[in-house]
């Protein structure tokens, strides 16, 4: 395939880290603690999750620092996968990216935003929240660049003020619980559990985006250097706030409030603020969700955009409207989004999300060792720190993960293996057809 990286490198270390920091603080962190709660109520497990999921998500991020580094072309999975392992595998992984990576997400942080504008205004339906949030936002990024940017940025900005307003208001609440981060009897075998696993995919899904430099690596300024530099630093600064932010949710609220609920921090905000102060922070979280929301509807569209560039029966995903904007990519993205939205509930939606994801990424960390042994003399700008123990212990924590989901959640963890698979199958497909158009 051609490289078709820009040469227009624009992009500072800062500005990338921020897309990591923008892409990661969404709807997992949260909505994820109410669904960890069915099966743990334990404080010392509850934060190790998150602790777990930061280190497995560092390993990830110094794994593809090395891919990302050593082959700096946009296009994420899909480049990468493509070029050391082979064009299905990358094309599937591209797929899923471009679809359940993105797509998914963004309706989960509409779902949510429905969910937190529900609890403040009861007569709003969020179903129809989400719907018209994900409608509004793809018509803006369609049409739209100038504002489409100028909205994101400013929301993201806002996004961080607010959780460290909420953090720092929760450490002064005078009423708290009263809980200890030390471990007690049993937290061991909790730890080792089948719960402790399958919740650690909604923590999987809360860190999703530690790897959001890889999809712009043509565009970074000096990716050999600022590429690991913005994966490293986003996903250290997430993995602190992670933990804080859970910490306080488990600090001003019971647990038994929280159990099974989405909006977990709405009721944390309840303790806090009081009824009043609760529908400001309510809005408030609603608000960040859009920045949320609007990124994931921005970036999925650029893979299509990039896979419809290197395979003529989808080229259609890559024309581009007045603006140089994947009109054609947008429309198949808000179809999709669509379909999530009526048709699952919000855990189906995370669980095949999370599932499609780890598979992915799974993959990708493996072609580090694929790559050193296909071709050792590759200039390599970054090597992965610990290699290689690091994406070992990232694989061999994934592989835990997929053993657990597929024995307690096996639907959910079918349906989102299938998603990898038949990826592949539409690959072939596409191929004999694009024989069949050239004869």
């Amino acid at each position: 395939m051609t490289d078709k990286s820009t040469l227009n490198r624009h992009i500072s270390m800062w500005t990338a880290s921020s897309f990591v920091v923008a892409s990661m603080i969404g709807t997992g962190v949260f909505t994820s603690l109410g669904f960890q709660l069915n099966d743990i109520q334990s404080i010392f497990p509850l934060i190790m999750l998150w602790i777990v999921g930061g280190i497995v998500a560092l390993c990830g991020a110094l794994s593809y620092s090395e891919l990302g580094a050593a082959l700096p072309r946009s296009g994420g999975e899909y480049h990468l996968l493509s070029r050391i392992i082979h064009p299905a595998i990358g094309f599937a992984g591209g797929f899923v990216s471009a679809t359940v990576g993105f797509s998914a997400p963004a309706v989960l942080a509409a779902m949510a935003l429905g969910k937190y504008l529900t609890a403040v205004f009861p007569t709003f339906d969020p179903t129809w929240v989400a719907f018209f949030m994900i409608l509004f936002f793809h018509l803006l990024h369609t049409f739209s660049l100038k504002w489409g940017t100028l909205f994101q940025g400013w929301s993201t900005g806002i996004k961080v003020i607010l959780i460290f307003i909420f953090i720092l208001a929760g450490f002064m609440m005078s009423n708290h619980q009263v809980i200890s981060i030390l471990p007690k009897p049993g937290d061991t075998n909790l730890i080792m559990s089948s719960g402790f696993a399958v919740s650690l995919v909604w923590v999987y899904y809360a860190y999703t985006g530690w790897n959001s430099t890889i999809y712009f690596a043509g565009e970074v300024k000096n990716p050999q250097k600022d590429l690991p530099r913005s994966l490293l630093l986003g996903t250290s600064f997430v993995m602190v706030l992670y933990v804080l932010l859970n910490y306080i949710f488990l600090y001003t609220a019971p647990m038994s409030d929280m159990a099974g609920q989405v909006e977990v921090a709405y009721i944390s905000g309840l303790r806090i603020f009081g009824q009043t102060g609760a529908g400001i922070i309510g809005i408030g979280i609603s608000i960040l969700l859009l920045s949320t929301v609007s990124s994931y509807v921005f970036i999925g569209p650029r893979i299509m955009e990039t896979m419809g560039e290197d395979f003529s029966y989808i080229g259609i995903l890559s024309k581009k409207n007045s603006q140089g904007i994947p009109m054609y990519a947008f429309i198949l993205q808000l179809v999709i989004c669509l379909l999530f939205i009526f048709t699952s509930s919000f855990e189906q939606v995370l669980m095949y999300t999370g599932i499609a994801l780890i598979i992915t990424n799974s993959a990708t960390v493996a072609a580090v060792f694929v790559l050193r042994k296909r071709e050792p003399e590759l200039p390599r700008p970054y090597k992965v720190w610990g290699y290689p123990w690091t994406p070992a212990l990232f694989l061999a924590v994934n592989v835990w993960i997929l053993y657990y989901t597929f024995k307690e959640q096996t639907f959910e963890s079918f349906i989102g293996a299938s998603l990898f698979v038949v990826s592949i199958i539409l690959y072939y497909f596409g191929k004999k057809f694009e024989q069949k158009q050239q004869n």
